[in-house]
């Protein structure tokens, strides 16, 4: 007779046989375009804002550290809003649609702030409901679903590194305006690549009885996403009155503000729950804490990475000898390193836990997620070290900021597709694009220390790159320490 654990293991060898599910291309292609689109806005906005607006160093980070604070934010009510009214398919589109908008109004100087506004909203609608797609498309305890998400993640970085190229060349080189009007075609060619492929799809993302887009759910979604328009001239006039009062309140204040809106949403999608008859068990409790236990680690994470988009491209603007044979390197080449390495570096990762897995021996993952933040941290040696002959020499050749974002992009593929593919597998299936979100709060955070972390560790004389220093390596070994308290709470999901 044959046990239940016996019938695991042969279901789950067989997974590990099977093709990835041929839906995967069409939310690799999507993302990559949605990835094109985020980050040529990540490698030009704090050099526009310097080198055209002509802001100082420190208010151009701040704006950039808020749009994406706020763009890792507003995922939790773009998760929430998928899982109670529209679906992840409908909100994916919705998503695209309003990021294409936000990118053209970019072209036009007198649009920055209602543009940054569209941008917002649309990430909001669409980071995610793609990942918590992806996440569907694979069975419980399925082996390759680790796999899937590297895969997934390299068509992040292609897009990645096409933006620094393209965009970040068309931005420096032709004008500014054209590189940020480039990532709303970007993201036209991604909505239109989804929409065409939706057969592979099937019922995936679609309310429970429908298993397909018709002419009044994408009348839905157009009517959505230009609603975003004039909220956000909304939000922008009752910014005028709210901003002095917001900007007076102590960090701890912005906090606590942050805490009730998260709990307020939290609080509906419990409201949600029980209508449905679907109480939280004890163990689904645990595999969420697991989660935000987790969330609160890569915050250390995420704000050391992010200084990829403000100082450290302002690093290799201003400190970076850039000539080639007499060519002048565009600074936005610089952040299409860490992508291409993802792309060259992401299948000998996955290979690496395919063959661990066999042997039986591959790490948790919050193990993977552990040493990540600690390789982060050892980049963060090399960049001290530049900055400091930067500052003695006046510039340093372009090999310290390559070095650095090779260890950076090794640190980043043992944590983040791991990270996304662990909420997929913790998160409960009715509250999954909500706690994605939710996962996503803890980039908001990052990118929002990112952009002001100088700044504050100014008033106290403490080196910004060594401070990232201890901090990611100090926060990466104490994740390893509690390692076995969190696999516990995981309860073999992880």
């Amino acid at each position: 007779m044959t046990t239940s654990i016996g019938r695991d293991s042969v279901l789950t060898a067989a997974s590990a046989r099977e093709k990835h599910p041929s839906a995967l291309s069409t939310l690799f292609f999507t993302e990559m375009w949605e990835r094109y689109s985020y980050y040529t806005m990540r490698a030009l906005l704090v050099l526009y804002l310097v080198n055209a607006v002509g802001l100082q160093r420190a208010d151009a980070l701040e704006i950039y550290g808020t749009y994406t604070g706020l763009v890792y934010l507003t995922p939790i009510l773009g998760g929430y809003l998928a899982d109670r009214y529209f679906g992840r398919r409908k909100a994916i589109l919705i998503g695209g649609i309003t990021m294409a908008l936000g990118h053209f109004a970019m072209a036009f100087e007198s649009l920055l702030y209602p543009a940054l506004g569209l941008l917002i909203i649309g990430n909001g609608f669409f980071k995610p409901n793609i990942s918590s797609l992806l996440g569907t498309l694979y069975r419980e305890n399925d082996p390759r679903r680790d796999r899937g998400f590297t895969i997934f993640y390299m068509g992040v970085n292609l897009g990645a590194f096409l933006s620094g190229v393209i965009g970040g060349t068309l931005g420096e080189k032709m004008g500014w305006h054209w590189g940020f009007a480039s990532a709303g075609v970007g993201m036209c060619i991604g909505v239109a690549q989804f929409l065409s492929s939706q057969h592979k799809l099937g019922s995936a993302g679609l309310p429970a009885g429908s298993d397909r887009l018709i002419a009044r759910d994408l009348i839905e979604v157009l009517t959505v996403s230009f609603a975003a328009i004039p909220l956000v001239y909304l939000v922008m006039s009752a910014w005028r009155g709210v901003g002095p009062w917001w900007t007076a309140l102590p960090g701890m204040g912005k906090l606590g503000v942050v805490a009730l809106v998260i709990a307020a949403l939290w609080a509906m999608s419990r409201k949600r729950a029980g209508a449905l008859d679907e109480r939280l068990s004890g163990e689904e409790w645990q595999r969420i804490l697991a989660i935000l236990i987790m969330g609160f680690f890569v915050v250390f994470f995420w704000a050391g990475f992010e200084q990829a988009g403000g100082t450290m491209n302002l690093f290799a603007d201003k400190q970076t000898d850039r000539m080639i044979f007499g060519w002048d390197m565009p600074a936005t080449w610089f952040q299409s390193v860490n992508p291409l390495f993802v792309v060259l570096l992401g299948p000998l990762v996955s290979g690496l836990w395919a063959l661990l897995y066999r042997r039986r021996i591959e790490p948790s993952a919050p193990a993977k997620m552990g040493l990540g933040m600690i390789i982060l941290g050892l980049g963060f040696i090399i960049l001290a070290i530049a900055q400091a002959r930067a500052e003695t020499l006046g510039k340093v050749g372009i090999q310290w900021l390559f070095i650095v974002y090779i260890m950076h992009t090794t640190g980043e593929l043992f944590l983040s597709p791991v990270g996304l593919s662990m909420v997929t597998k913790l998160a409960p299936v009715r509250l999954g694009s909500m706690l994605m979100g939710v996962w996503y709060l803890a980039n908001a955070v990052a990118n929002y220390l990112a952009g002001t972390l100088e700044k504050m560790l100014s008033g106290f004389n403490i080196p910004l790159y060594w401070f990232l220093v201890g901090s990611s390596i100090g926060a990466g070994a104490l994740l390893l320490l509690l390692t076995p308290v969190i696999k516990y709470l995981m309860r073999g999901k992880g």
